[in-house]
Parts: structure tokens; sequence; C-alpha cells
């Protein structure tokens, strides 16, 4: 068959295009194979560094009676800059255990600079853009079984009680317990506690544990003690070096049902002396602490943190600060995605704001009724609905030019001596009170007035619910406890409530907009 000129060159075209796919798809192979290279070269480096070989075996001089690679690695985190005695643990972790790896780890580079003895190594957690990333990821620097985290100026004393920990842990089987603890001598007492964590509800509740015959199994400690924990186990936390450390610790292991072990004895001792040498660095320290805890639970989600002695920490919005939430859209806050109820702080500021409202309205004689939702929470919690966002009150129209705060908010709005911002809100004809200036959750006052039996008012919504009903309802009010005091309710709630919401629907909570988030009752 006779070959054209035409179908010479397509042909030879064809061929010359193969050629340069096989040479690109070689380089690119090529290319990968350096990568991978490179990578195992990094990692090699890095263990070098950390003293380890690759199989995470020690490397460098054989150290006298050694026989084999070490099992953990220790580890201190928490340490002051201006006033710590790092050096001396290490130096006397170091003398006792050389084979044992000694890693300090710091957020940024520590000023003054630490001097460590020879053995220990510093980590920063902060990156470096001319570092590559797994330089500054701890889980690269430890290539040890177990990890052993250490307070500030603890000695090993006796040098056995590692072992003793690593035999503790392993005789636990993979149960629940996954951390085992020594208390630290001279300090203060470590107190075994019960740690419930309901991120839901955004607080975690420490209590007092009971103790037992070999020591104690809880959730949290309290006091100086040196933990011990699988580095699988650690490095598969979300933050497995948060600060405060063991705070931030054992918040996450109780989220996954993890338990600690306190070993009565035996017990690693102190330096003996005072961590701080003077009042200002201890005041210093404590303001650091308490503003990392902060820092630790607001990234946690925990806003409310009730103490085992009954006191309780807020992390939350107050009436200086904006609220925990934005503009809420299709009646749906944003934290019903996330698959939380209303901040606990939030709560606790409509609590105040509704049982401040009415007061004023009590003494100023304005007839008043919990309205909506508002109603719903009362009859059903005596409280706020866990995940609603404001409380509605219904009004008498009559009765606002009986009431100072709200007879002259024709325009504008005021802040009364206690802080509260009255106002007319811009929607319609209502008012509104929010619980500061700078925090808007609020309070909506609703007029109605009766028209032939009929209580009415000229500002609707689009809510199912906002609907004219029989005065007869309030006829009289009657009281009811809602969030730790009386309140006047409708004399027949649940008929008012199902003429607004529907047959059923005290035993049948539901949130707002169902549509956008239905709720989850199996999680109640």
């Amino acid at each position: 068959m006779r070959v054209t000129l035409c179908q010479g060159v397509l042909t030879g075209a064809i061929l010359v295009n193969l050629l340069i796919l096989y040479y690109v798809s070689r380089a690119q192979q090529q290319m990968i194979e350096k990568r991978k290279e490179q990578g195992r070269g990094t990692r090699k480096a890095a263990l070098l560094e950390a003293g380890m070989g690759l199989g995470g075996e020690p490397v460098g001089p054989p150290v006298a009676g050694r026989s084999r690679a070490p099992r953990v690695t220790v580890l201190l985190r928490e340490f002051e800059n201006f006033e710590n005695y790092v050096r001396d643990a290490a130096t006397s972790f170091l003398r006792q255990r050389p084979e044992v790896p000694f890693l300090v780890v710091a957020d940024a580079p520590p000023y003054p600079p630490l001097v460590l003895p020879d053995g220990a190594r510093l980590l920063v957690l902060s990156p470096s853009p001319d570092q590559p990333p797994q330089a500054h990821r701890p889980e690269f620097h430890v290539q040890t079984e177990f990890v052993l985290l250490l307070p500030d100026g603890v000695e090993l004393d006796p040098p056995r009680v590692i072992e003793r920990l690593i035999k503790e842990l392993e005789g636990e089987g993979g149960g629940p317990v996954r951390l085992v603890a020594s208390p630290v001598l001279t300090r203060s007492a470590v107190q075994c506690l019960h740690l419930r964590v309901n991120l839901r509800e955004w607080t975690a509740s420490y209590s007092a544990a009971a103790s037992g015959s070999s020591g104690s199994v809880c959730t949290a400690l309290q006091g100086d003690a040196a933990v011990l924990i699988r580095a699988e186990d650690l490095f598969n936390l979300s933050v497995p070096l948060g600060r405060p450390l063991f705070s931030s610790l054992f918040i996450q292991t109780a989220l996954r049902g993890w338990k600690v072990k306190l070993l009565e004895g035996p017990c690693f001792s102190s330096n003996r002396r005072p961590l701080f040498s003077s009042a200002h660095n201890q005041w210093k320290a404590d303001t650091r602490l308490k503003e990392a805890t902060g820092r630790m639970m607001r990234s946690f989600g925990v806003k409310r943190v009730l103490l085992p002695d009954g006191k309780e920490q807020w992390h939350g919005c107050g009436k200086e600060t904006p609220r925990c939430f934005g503009t809420v859209q299709d009646d749906t806050p944003d934290y019903l995605y996330l698959d939380r109820w209303t901040p606990p702080c939030c709560l606790r500021a409509l609590r105040e704001t509704a049982k401040y409202v009415i007061s004023i309205l009590e003494s100023s004689g304005v007839r008043y009724w919990l309205e909506g939702g508002t109603l719903l929470g009362a009859v059903r919690h005596q409280d706020i609905i866990p995940w609603d966002y404001d409380v509605d009150l219904g009004i008498y129209l009559e009765d606002i030019p009986n009431c100072d705060h709200l007879k002259n908010l024709d325009s504008g709005s005021l802040v009364d001596a206690n802080g509260y911002v009255w106002e007319r809100a811009v929607e319609g004809d209502f008012y509104r009170v929010q619980y500061s200036e700078a925090n808007h959750l609020h309070v909506d006052l609703w007029p109605f007035y009766p028209r032939d039996g009929v209580m009415t008012k000229d500002t609707w919504t689009e809510h199912k619910q906002d609907v004219e009903f029989p005065e007869h309802f309030l006829q009289p009010l009657v009281p009811m406890l809602f969030a730790g005091a009386a309140a006047y309710v409708p004399n027949n709630h649940r008929a008012f409530l199902e003429l607004k919401f529907g047959e059923g629907v005290i035993e049948n909570p539901q949130y707002p907009n169902p549509a956008k988030k239905g709720l989850d009752r199996a999680k109640i």
C-alpha cells in the first residue's frame, strides 16, 4: 500500500508525541522518588537530632548498663520563662537515666534562653518559615512508646519509678485507664477528681472522686503529679500539648471516656524550694495561668466551669462584652448548627434581664405575662428553654404610661442606672430591653389591647404562635416559677400554648425552625 505524504507526516507527529509523553512521565516518576527520598532524609535528620535511630533505637556512644532502647520520653511543658527549674529537672533525670530522652517544649523561644544539660533538647512549637513543618510538631520528636509529662521542678527519685508507672499502665490491658500518675512529694496534695464535660451546654464540672485501696481512678487530677501516657494516645488528641497542660489534657481525655489512675507510691520528689522566689513572680505566674486557662477554655468551647468547692468560673460574655452569637437567621442561632445549646453565660444574662424587667413592670403597675416560647420554657423547665436566645413578655398597652422606662420611648433609647438599655424596636410597635450597651441579649415587650374580648396588637411577626387570643386567659393572671423567681402567666397555660403552637407542644420539644435544624430527641 502506498503511503501518502500527509499520512507520513501524521505518523511522524504521533511518534514524536509518544516519545514526549514517555520522557515527561519518566521525569515525573524521578521527581516523586526524589521527594520521597528527601522526606526520608528529613525524618532521619529529625530522629538523629533527637538522639534516635530510624527504628526509634538510641544512637551515639553506648551507655553503661543499657541493654535496649528507652521506652519513654520525659516531656516538660509547664514552666515560666522568668523563673523556673527546668535545668535542674533535666539534670536530675539525665544524671540517673541518661538513656531516656528529655524534651522541653515551649510555644516560642524562651527568654531569657534556657540553658539545658547535654542530652536535653528544646522543641519550639511556633513555626518558622525557614524550617520544615515537622520541626515544630512534637510527634516527630517523640519516638518512644510512652511519654512522661512533668511539672516544673520535679526530680527523679527513686530512679525506678518510671518502670513502675509503665508496669501499671500496661497492666490495665487497654481498658478505660489510659493514664497513670504519681504524686510529687513536698508539694500540695494531689486530689483525684471526677470531670464531666458537656460541650452541648458549654460546661465542665469537677467534683471529688472516691479513692480505692490500691490507688484512685478518676478523670482528672488537682495538684502536682507526673503523668504517664502512651505516645499514640497523646498525639491522637486534638491539642496534645495545650496550655495549661494538665487541664487541657484531662478535658480531652474525659471527653473520650479515658481515666487516670493515681498511685499512692512511689512518688517523685521536688527540689524542695518554692517555684517562685518572690510574691511578685508568684502573682505573675498566677495571672498567666488564669489567662492561659481562659484561652484554653474558650478554644474548647467551655464557657462555664463548676469547681469542686462549688464555685463557678465564667469564660463567656458579660455586660462589657458582646453576646456569644451573632444575628439570628431563620430563627436558628449559629450554635444549633454546632449541636450546642445556648451558652450558659447568655442564659444567665437573659435570666438577669428578665427578672429585672419583671421587677420594674410589677413595681410600676404594668400587667404582664410570659409569652410564646418563654411561657413554654416556664411550663417545661421552670426556666428559659435551653436553646432559646431571647425572652418574650406580653403587656397591656394601656399600662405603658405607668412605667417611666417605657412611656418616653417614642424615639431613641434609655440606659438606666443599672446599665440596661430600654428602647422602642425599629421592627414595629413593641419594646426591647437589652442586657447592656455592649451585650444585646434582650427581653421583648409586646403591647396587647383587648377588642371585643380578644387580645390583639398592632405589630405581628411571621411566627405561627403570634396570634390573637381570648382575654379570659389573662383574667386572672397566675404566678409560676420562672428562672428562680415567680412570674405571671395565663391562667390556663396548656390551652394557651396549644392555641399558639398546636396540640402536644409541651410534651414534644422542637427547635424554633425545624426546617432548618431539627432537634434530635435521642440526645436530650
